[in-house]
């Protein structure tokens, strides 16, 4: 049974997730945003919370204060399809123009062994994108793609991280998959160049690097899991929490250190709903919360 939702990146600023929604609409087409909540009496205060689509990927960001900050751990690829759209190379340039403004590149805009037009950038609010000029070979992959980078104590396990979340989500299916060859130190031969995999429809990437790279896998980019029920919930709970200590509303770590927010359709219909007295009502139900209780998100949605 497939999720009721996509996957969906959940990004956590300081104060700018409005005005980063709307710059991000405004980079990338076939955007939009679809709705600005604000929570109050959170930890954080009160909080924008802004739901968006980026080139057909949904989105979510929240202004929550400054706890946690991005890192290329988790990027997004963008893929722009010669085959598919004349001027890909052209949009590359002016998307890159777009994001570097105010940011910078981790990997110069250039050609690369893999693409004849590649960069990484991190814009202007410290978020990282990697573009890259897609070729005519193999299946084609959507528009903008996260990407999972396995440094430090989890380098090396993109792999078995891939393998791990195919069991977990329903139609899920192994992608493309390049081994480091040897003498790709410090990288072991075998472990992960690139690889993509679909996870019910949404696809991920994920490659290792064993360079002393300095940052790894934080709260500031989570993935939420939006669930029929309580029964759904709990068993990617059970699979997918692997760390009691950062369990709270809803939110898990796996075994790799990658955030989760398990989260039932009920808590995304109430915030969604436009009547603030429920979304004030269920923000203080779940606040307590670490697992998400259906049935009481649901009695402060009828305000029982």
């Amino acid at each position: 049974m497939s999720l009721v939702k996509p996957i969906t990146p959940h990004l956590w600023f300081d104060t700018q997730a409005r005005e980063a929604a709307t710059f991000y609409c405004a980079v990338f087409p076939d955007s939009r945003i679809d709705s600005i909540v604000e929570l109050h009496d959170t930890p954080s205060g009160d909080c924008d919370v802004v739901s968006f689509t980026l080139h057909g990927q949904p989105f979510m960001a929240i202004s929550a204060g400054p706890v946690f900050r991005f890192t290329p751990a988790v990027s997004f690829i963008v893929n722009f399809d010669p085959t598919r759209e004349p001027q890909a190379r052209e949009r590359l340039d002016a998307t890159w123009a777009k994001l570097i403004d105010g940011g910078e590149a981790l990997m110069p805009l250039d050609a690369y062994p893999f693409s004849q037009r590649y960069g990484w950038v991190k814009d202007r609010y410290g978020l990282t994108w990697q573009l890259i000029l897609g070729d005519a070979a193999g299946e084609p992959r959507p528009a903008i793609m996260p990407c999972l980078l396995f440094t430090g104590e989890v380098a090396g396990r993109a792999a078995e991280a891939g393998a791990f979340y195919r069991t977990v989500f329903p139609d899920s299916r192994a992608g493309r998959c390049v081994p480091y060859p040897e003498g790709s130190g410090p990288d072991a031969p075998g472990t992960t160049m690139y690889s993509d995999f679909g996870l019910d429809g949404t696809w991920f990437a994920a490659m290792d690097s064993a360079h002393p790279h300095g940052f790894g896998f934080n709260e500031a980019i989570s993935f939420i899991v939006t669930c029929r029920d309580q029964a759904e919930l709990d068993g990617f709970w059970a699979q997918l929490s692997s760390d009691p200590r950062s369990e709270q509303c809803g939110w898990c770590k796996d075994r790799f250190g990658l955030s989760w927010q398990i989260s039932p359709i009920a808590l995304a219909e109430a915030m969604t709903s436009g009547n603030q007295p429920v979304i004030d009502r269920v923000t203080q139900a779940f606040l307590p919360m670490k697992k998400l209780d259906v049935a009481k998100i649901e009695a402060a949605v009828r305000g029982a």
